[in-house]
């Protein structure tokens, strides 16, 4: 573009000194028109005749140098508007560039935000199926097992006793066998042929009515039973326990206090009563029994 400038600026000044040579030739045609005297009308008439096609050429001249001024204007314009173009496109080129390198340098940290988050979300899928499987996971054999019931009558607190030492060693539930009526010192009267004692144990058919149940017994396989000899067999408010539940497939033991009846057949009315359960040999202990003592019968049972 600057090449077809500098072109037409060349024709321009050509055209200058051609006009500048021509305006010097016709003034000296005047000047020897003008120093004839036989031909002064005819030097008149030339003068007149140049200073027309001067006049004509002038016109021309000028006409050619707008022309040349216009197409030189057009052309700067369209140089500028082609030098916008350039740089719009340059900074289009530029920003798309920008943008690519900004795109292809955030991948990276996309991607390891990307890894990173399903490595988050593994873990934590990880950590609820196992937190589910803990929390739905079935119990062990031990624990479905091994789960233990001491459960008692004790009228004199003897008895109570050694369930506690029991329920203590073994790591058993306590449950006390109480009687909707309690017992009074007089009901207690062995010596009294009609003390409540006295008459209970000689009705086979009683059965003393017991105040609260036992919650969940299924949940329980082995149930060890205590109570105190009453005219050498098991008080008939036992009788009401055994009959109370479903022992099938339980595992049963009786224990006893005394000051010196011993265990005898003690239970017989109770193994009767639960013949589908397993039975272990029963035991009395005396009311000061130690602990060692009551813990070495329940290993020998080999319940814990």
């Amino acid at each position: 573009m600057n090449v077809l400038q500098n072109t037409e600026r060349k024709k321009f000044m050509k055209m200058k000194k051609f006009l500048i040579i021509i305006s010097a030739a016709v003034m000296s045609m005047c000047f020897t028109a003008c120093a004839g005297n036989d031909n002064t009308n005819v030097g008149s008439q030339s003068t007149e005749s140049v200073q027309t096609s001067l006049s004509s050429v002038t016109a021309e001249n000028e006409s050619s140098a707008e022309a040349v001024q216009t197409s030189l204007s057009s052309e700067t314009d369209e140089s500028e508007s082609i030098t916008e173009i350039s740089q719009a496109s340059s900074s289009e080129i530029t920003d798309v560039e920008s943008s690519t390198e900004s795109s292809e340098i955030s991948a990276p940290s996309e991607t390891a935000a990307k890894t990173e988050s399903e490595t988050s979300a593994e873990t934590a899928n990880s950590a609820e199926t196992s937190n589910f499987a803990e929390i739905f996971a079935p119990e062990t054999s031990s624990d479905e097992c091994g789960k233990i019931l001491v459960a008692y009558f004790s009228a004199t607190n003897n008895t109570e006793g050694i369930a506690q030492k029991l329920a203590g060693g073994l790591g058993a539930e306590l449950y006390e066998i109480i009687p909707e009526q309690p017992y009074t010192d007089a009901d207690l009267d062995y010596g009294d042929p009609n003390s409540r004692s006295t008459v209970e144990m000689n009705d086979p058919s009683a059965r003393p009515a017991i105040s609260g149940p036992v919650e969940n017994m299924e949940q329980y396989d082995v149930v060890l039973i205590g109570y105190p000899i009453w005219w050498g067999e098991a008080p008939r408010i036992m009788s009401t326990f055994i009959e109370s539940y479903d022992f099938s497939g339980k595992t049963l033991a009786a224990f006893c206090t005394s000051a010196s009846s011993g265990f005898g057949s003690s239970d017989s009315a109770l193994r009767s009563a639960a013949s589908d359960a397993d039975w272990l040999d029963g035991r009395r202990f005396p009311a000061d029994a130690s602990a060692d003592d009551v813990m070495k019968w329940a290993n020998d049972l080999g319940v814990n």
